[in-house]
This record gives C-alpha cells, structure tokens and sequence, in this order.
C-alpha cells in the first residue's frame, strides 16, 4: 500500500490512548477494506479491521477495541490479544500472527490515511463533559 491520499479520519485529540478507536472504510486496489486506528503509548496506529484468525471485526460495540486494562487489542469474538503498535497476537487462536497494518499519518493533528481514497469515517465520540464542568 503506497499510493499517497492525505485524506482525514479524525483529529487526533478525540483518540485517547487506550481508549475508542476511530473506525473507517477505504478503497484500495479495487477492494473495500474496513479499519480502525487507535492511540497507545503517545503515538497513532491503524490496522485492518480483521482477526487473522476467523476474519471478524475486532470490535465488540463500534470503536471498543481495546481489553479492559488499555493495554491490548482484543479480539470480541475469541479474546485473541494484539500489541496495539505493531498489531502481532501475544495470545489466542492466532498467537504468532498479525494485524495488518494501514498507513497513517498525523499532520496538524489530523489523523490522515496515506493509502487509497477514503469512503468513510467514523471517529469516536467525544466523552460528555462531568456535570459542574463548563
């Protein structure tokens, strides 16, 4: 996946580390390919929203990638465990394999997808403030 695009998914202060990812569609190479990209550890990652193991989204609600620590990425339908950097399974049906990983890029604090053209996207909604915050 080469082909430069620079077109947004979201600004980067809505993706808190560990938290919900911004889901999205783009098309490459004549395929419509669904993902979602996350924060963790300061910095931004994207993969394919795809379990090597069976193929299903990882999700379990839209955006909720992530186990309860923060820590991992976890797959809702057989509990597979990825690195949220590099996407490789540490646990689970599919341990040894991988994510696949899209390009992204943060620019001005957009999160911009480097590859293909973009159909759609979806960022994680903005907590709602506590009650007494103004």
């Amino acid at each position: 996946m080469s082909q430069t695009s620079g077109q947004i998914i979201c600004r980067r202060n809505v993706l808190g580390d560990g938290g919900k990812a911004a889901r999205f569609a783009f098309e490459f190479d004549g395929r419509i390919v669904h993902g979602f990209v996350v924060a963790f550890d300061g910095g931004v990652f994207a993969f394919a929203n795809s379990c090597p193991h069976r193929g299903t989204e990882l999700d379990w609600q839209p955006g909720e990638v992530f186990d309860d620590s923060g820590l991992y990425l976890v797959c809702a339908t057989h509990g597979a465990l990825f690195e949220a950097d590099s996407g490789k399974c540490v646990g689970g049906p599919c341990q040894g394999a991988s994510l696949v990983k899209i390009a992204v890029d943060v620019i001005d604090g957009d999160v911009s997808l480097r590859v293909g053209r973009l159909i759609s996207a979806q960022p994680p909604a903005m907590p709602a403030p506590a009650l007494g915050d103004t």
